[in-house]
């Protein structure tokens, strides 16, 4: 029988205490007969597991393009964030600005990320091809994924896409996703507890 570490190999402890409403076969099933391997979001991964249980604190900023987030990790920087507030704003895939209530396409976020990503592997390349390198570059991206763009399918697919980009971490907010508000704004409505958890359950 498949256990959930045959299919996810991870740091000890990292999943005590989670409970699945699904099998490891219901998993293995949906990965389909050809395994892919997102390596910039496995090593990501366990690098923010790593910095979240060994660092007192791990700062990080909001980069809207590759270019920040270079000067970010040139400057110490150990971790990246991605902002649905700066990707409404002004660095969606529509061109557009929006205010922070998810109107920009669902896909603006992970390519944003794969463009960040993308950046932090050139300067990578670079710095290899020049004698070796002076520093990982490869810093983790944490990635907003606002309330999920809709419900527990659309979280599903919106996970799947920042997994592809690269993105080690991604957080949904508990908001009803038809009617998302920034944060910091009065009259939000919260979804359920039990739709929020259905839709964390189809993006893990």
């Amino acid at each position: 029988m498949t256990t959930f570490a045959d299919l996810v190999p991870s740091p000890a402890g990292r999943f005590d205490g989670i409970e699945r409403p699904y099998s490891p076969e219901d998993v293995a099933k949906l990965r389909g007969s050809v395994p892919i391997e997102h390596t910039l979001a496995k090593r990501g991964a366990l690098k923010l597991w790593d910095l979240l249980n060994t660092e007192d604190y791990v700062h990080s900023l909001g980069a809207m393009t590759g270019n920040q987030a270079m000067q970010m990790v040139r400057a110490g920087l150990k971790a990246i964030y991605l902002s649905g507030w700066q990707v409404a704003a002004d660095a969606n895939t529509a061109g557009a600005m929006y205010p922070d209530q998810s109107l920009y396409p669902a896909n603006a976020g992970p390519e944003l990320c794969k463009r960040i990503n993308n950046a932090l592997q050139r300067a990578d390349q670079i710095e290899h091809s020049e004698g070796g390198a002076q520093r990982d570059w490869f810093a983790p991206i944490v990635a907003d994924a606002e309330a999920g763009f809709g419900g527990p399918l659309n979280c599903f697919e919106i996970m799947k896409a920042y997994i592809a980009a690269g993105a080690a971490g991604v957080h949904y907010e508990d908001q009803l996703a038809s009617e998302k508000k920034c944060g910091h704004l009065g009259g939000k409505v919260l979804i359920p507890t039990q739709a929020h958890i259905r839709n964390l359950d189809a993006a893990r």
